[in-house]
């Protein structure tokens, strides 16, 4: 492929949550300084060679495998360190485009790498659509873009701090799991990590991003989901204790607090009653 710069038309595409502005493909990257960033967010994925990301006084060396994102208006230099340095890119923005970073585990400017050092299939699928501007081909784009992004979540690879982290706490997670149906203690949860209480809070801010009772929570209401489901005859309070909630009222006021809606109403919703 020789190297192309694709400037998509945003004049309808604007309306959509997710759409592309600028897609792109370098034989050889050169160097590139934004000292005021640039206006939408870019996704750089390497195919060869080696460079470098700097973002204030963030190196991040980067190579094959690997991609590296940029957020509006960040400062940042990207630098090739070999010969040749090959890679493709996109430029896109809208209104889900942070959350949806967020959800594929990117909430900052920065590197991270792909399993197996693989290519994201979907970028490809752009740089070979017609480099017009049809509207079909617009709206392939944002189709595309949209999967690509949750290609991200499903083989970015996490950061090793965070990859640690998880790990360490996978025995409690089981543990939850296991014993959803009856009360659970910070002290007892901690105990199966082989933590304090205060270290166990931490790691799962880190790494979850929750409090434990509110994960425990929204475990135990996805539980209580499927019992509506396979326990129709069962009473709400009995849904209630077999997802291990102790008092029936707590377990609708967390219920309408995940979901929004009162177990009845969810039943009623899904045709369960």
């Amino acid at each position: 492929m020789n190297s192309k710069m694709i400037f998509c038309d945003t004049e309808e595409t604007v309306m959509l949550p997710l759409y592309a502005t600028t897609i792109g493909y370098w034989e050889h990257q050169v160097e590139t300084d934004r000292p005021e960033g640039f206006p939408d967010y870019q996704i750089h994925q390497i195919h060869s060679g080696k460079g470098e990301l700097r973002i204030k006084d963030k190196h991040y060396a980067v190579g094959p495998g690997e991609v590296f994102v940029t957020f509006p208006h960040v400062p940042h230099i990207y630098t090739p360190h070999s010969r040749e340095w090959e890679l493709s890119w996109i430029s896109f923005d809208g209104r889900e485009a942070a959350g949806m970073l967020a959800f594929s585990g990117i909430r900052e400017s920065g590197t991270a790498t792909l399993r197996g050092g693989q290519l994201l299939g979907s970028l490809l699928e752009m740089l070979n659509l017609p480099d017009g501007n049809e509207a079909g081909v617009n709206l392939e784009r944002s189709r595309l873009l949209y999967a690509m992004l949750l290609e991200l979540k499903r083989n970015l690879l996490p950061a090793a701090s965070g990859e640690n982290d998880l790990e360490r706490l996978r025995p409690v997670l089981e543990y939850i799991d296991a014993h959803l149906h009856r009360p659970l203690q910070l002290k007892e949860l901690a105990e199966v990590g082989g933590v304090s209480p205060q270290y166990l809070c931490r790691q799962f801010s880190r790494t979850i991003h929750e409090r434990p009772v509110t994960y425990i929570n929204k475990q135990r209401i996805n539980r209580s989901k499927q019992l509506l489901y396979n326990e129709r005859g069962k009473k709400i309070h009995e849904i209630s204790r077999l997802a291990g909630f102790e008092n029936v009222s707590y377990f609708c006021a967390v219920f309408k607090r995940v979901t929004g809606m009162t177990p009845e109403q969810f039943k009623r919703l899904h045709g369960l009653d």
